[in-house]
């Protein structure tokens, strides 16, 4: 029987010596023959020492390295469920996602300490996944494995709560992996890198297995930084680079930037939120396009592309559906929304999740049929392009006036003296709710003027009430801004 879930064998056939991943750090590299052949050695090592069986759970507690690659040819390989847990966690956090996940072992690089863990589980340091390379085998019996068996459960980051575990299944890596490679052209000749962290889906399957399934390349970072980033743009003349636009600031305000050549780059993929024109139109003076998109852990992550020539013309737009996503915008009432009528974006397609593990209520209150409700309100144009007004649970009622921050967001923007944003509700005794702005500028602005700004852009129900001036706007370890840690910062030195 064939294991039709198993890439790395199959590319171990046509391409075995052929650079899977590289270690952006150490230069250190993996063929998919390698890649495959030790994926057969763990595998078998989590079935013979351990007892290991379809659907058992094994949690990763690391930072970026290429061994976590091999543990997801294991899994492929074995039917097993990889876990990955945010390593920066306390303590108790991960302790309550291993107890949720019910893994069966956990493996860290240290960068935890496992005795400070009280969950009841087995620990191997992950650095022994490297053992595996090169040692002698049996190649692995395939598995009974449905197109349905998840292979990773994803937590979501939990800003507002107790995070949720995903489970995504082969069936979501397929075709997230097929839209993807439909979407931005990936063949087995693409060469990028990945930054973003393997606890998230960003840094599984925006681009790391969408390559890895098409034979491609991948460098593998630890963690973002700027200069290296840039560096391996150039030397290793990538195809394409996903970032999000807190990356692509920092990398833009680098001395080296205005010199440097990247018009290697076919474009970069944008996701998290929106990019601010001046951002764009910096890449567009270097020949190098802006793809922004949009995706969600519970589905995809890849789900829709605005086309680089779409960029300037449809500022502020998410595009359209890649290939196989479906889209609707549906109003409180469930029904659907004429053009530009704001409403709740439902996702649809063969890469939605079934369910959250073990969370029967949660699943309930995402699910709508086969729809996936996103959370998110947004607006289809006249042409079919998508807009994100924001997220849901962020609107607020200013004077029975629906408000969604981030569009008043975008309008701060576009002040060229304002480098970030964001505008979370407080109580108003007028009006029931008021925004009040945060914001990172490169010269002092008076209330005024930005009041007399906002009137440009907005009708005056969406003017903030505040505008408070701050040095630097929390963000979490994917780079979006983190409106949790703000309400606890700001708020509370303000009350």
């Amino acid at each position: 029987m064939i294991n039709i879930f198993d890439w790395f064998k199959k590319w171990a056939g046509y391409t075995p010596n052929k650079i899977a991943v590289k270690d952006a750090d150490s230069g250190n590299s993996l063929s998919y023959n390698v890649i495959h052949t030790a994926g057969d050695a763990l595998a078998n090592h989590f079935i013979e020492k351990h007892g290991l069986t379809v659907g058992d759970r094994v949690a990763i507690i690391a930072e970026n390295h290429l061994a976590q690659v091999i543990l997801f040819a294991a899994a492929q390989k074995s039917g097993i469920i990889l876990v990955p847990i945010n390593f920066r966690l306390a303590p108790k956090e991960i302790d309550a996602l291993l107890s949720d996940s019910q893994c069966k072992l956990a493996y860290t690089d240290g960068t935890i300490a496992a005795d400070n863990l009280e969950y009841n589980t087995k620990y191997e340091n992950l650095f022994s996944v490297y053992d595996f390379i090169g040692k002698e085998t049996n190649e692995i019996q395939p598995p009974k494995l449905t197109e349905d068996s998840p292979i990773f459960i994803l937590y979501t980051s939990g800003t507002t709560g107790l995070p949720k575990g995903t489970v995504y299944t082969h069936k979501m890596l397929f075709w997230n992996s097929v839209n993807t490679s439909q979407s931005l052209l990936i063949t087995n000749n693409t060469i990028t890198l990945n930054c973003m962290p393997l606890f998230h889906t960003g840094g599984w399957n925006v681009l790391l297995t969408p390559v890895l399934h098409r034979g491609g390349t991948v460098i593998m970072f630890r963690k973002f930084d700027p200069l290296a980033v840039l560096n391996c743009i150039i030397e290793e003349k990538l195809d394409l680079f996903m970032a999000v636009p807190t990356m692509l600031k920092m990398m833009v305000e680098l001395p080296q930037f205005a010199q440097a050549d990247i018009s290697c780059l076919n474009y970069i993929i944008v996701g998290g939120e929106s990019m601010p024109l001046t951002l764009i139109e910096t890449f567009h003076h270097k020949k190098v396009p802006i793809r922004q998109g949009y995706g969600l852990t519970e589905a995809g992550p890849n789900l829709t592309s605005l086309h680089q020539n779409d960029a300037q013309r449809k500022q502020g737009s998410i595009g359209k559906p890649n290939f196989y996503v479906e889209i609707r915008i549906l109003n409180k009432d469930n029904k659907d929304v004429r053009p530009n009528e704001p409403g709740e974006i439902l996702i649809g397609g063969p890469m939605v999740m079934p369910e959250y593990w073990r969370n029967e209520e949660a699943t309930r209150q995402a699910k709508l049929d086969r729809w996936l409700r996103t959370g998110d309100i947004g607006r289809i144009d006249e042409d079919g392009f998508i807009y994100i007004l924001d997220r849901k649970k962020n609107m607020y009622i200013s004077g029975a006036e629906n408000v969604y921050p981030a569009e008043v967001e975008r309008a701060l923007l576009h002040h060229p003296a304002i480098k970030e944003a964001v505008v979370i509700s407080a109580p108003h005794p007028k009006w029931g709710e008021c925004g009040i702005a945060f914001l990172v500028t490169e010269k002092e602005l008076t209330q005024q003027e930005l009041i007399s700004h906002c009137k440009s852009h907005l009708a005056k129900f969406k003017i903030p009430s505040q505008f408070n001036f701050v040095n630097e706007i929390p963000k979490n370890d994917t780079g979006k801004i983190d409106r949790k840690a703000i309400r606890q910062r700001f708020l509370n030195q303000m009350s």
